[in-house]
């Protein structure tokens, strides 16, 4: 079982509650262009993340995402930046009746800080922190306008690296608010390059199965009010560890990807290779 935060009590609660295996989550958009900014790229993302846990640990899960009413080319940006940003897609619906599309009412709702919901509505609820942003170097564009129908689809590839924004959203608890600047989207490019490849070099060696402790203490992290910080902060430790073998960083990377969403395989076998030496 998971176990979360409730805003509400500050408590932490088992999701779903036992013995049932599905978990219903419900995902609240907050609107787009009223100042929100860009905390409504994380909100999905956090719902993303909870379901992927969730699902890591056996349970089946109905993501829905509840939005404002939306424009053809609102929801079409919609659409592009949950794929951009590696969000498995939620069933989406206008309002705030999810209950049908969700087949009963929600385990879970996921909402952005400060947000006014229905306090009479059942579930444990998440309160995402907001995102505001410093001002950007030429040429990288703000994130919070990923959503914008009038941004050209040029700025959306890998000169933004729109997984190095996922990177920077999931490097602070989800109720902590978070400030994207150039540089920190500059060290989350780094960091995903230099990931990416050491895993296409580990990729080559034997496997090795997850160190015990390793699959123990991030499944524990993950568990606990998804802790994928405190992941993040693991694989960085793991990266330089000269006690665990090429194979076994290349596994334990590999798995815990199934939750970060970063596409840390994306380059195996991709990699350049010395050319052999020709026999005489």
């Amino acid at each position: 079982m998971l176990r979360i935060a409730d805003t509400r009590t500050g408590h932490l609660a088992e999701i779903p509650a036992a013995p049932r295996r599905l978990l219903r989550s419900c995902v609240h958009m907050p609107a787009i262009g009223t100042g929100a900014g860009p905390t409504y790229l994380r909100v999905p993302l956090v719902g993303d993340v909870l379901a992927r846990t969730a699902e890591l640990n056996g349970l089946q899960v109905v993501t829905v995402l509840t939005t404002p009413d939306l424009t053809p080319d609102q929801a079409r940006a919609l659409d592009r930046v949950l794929a951009v940003l590696g969000i498995h897609p939620p069933v989406v619906v206008a309002g705030h009746h999810s209950d049908r599309a969700l087949g009963g009412p929600a385990d879970v709702h996921v909402v952005a800080q400060g947000t006014d919901t229905d306090d009479a509505m059942g579930g444990v609820r998440i309160d995402v922190g907001q995102v505001s942003t410093a001002p950007l170097d030429e040429g990288v564009p703000d994130p919070g306008h990923l959503l914008s129908p009038d941004l050209p689809d040029v700025l959306v590839p890998e000169v933004a690296d729109p997984l190095a924004v996922r990177l920077l959203l999931l490097g602070r608890p989800y109720g902590t608010p978070v400030t994207v600047t150039g540089g920190a989207l500059a060290d989350a490019r780094r960091t995903l390059r230099q990931w990416r490849q050491q895993v296409a070099d580990w990729a080559q060696e034997p496997s090795r199965p997850i160190p015990a402790d390793l699959l123990r203490q991030s499944h524990a992290a993950l568990v606990d009010d998804l802790g994928v910080d405190a992941v993040l902060d693991l694989l960085a430790d793991v990266a330089g560890r000269s006690d665990v073998p090429a194979g076994a960083k290349f596994e334990t990377f590999a798995h815990l990807d199934r939750v970060l969403g970063l596409d840390l395989v994306r380059d195996v076998g991709h990699q350049n290779r010395p050319e052999r030496p020709t026999a005489p």
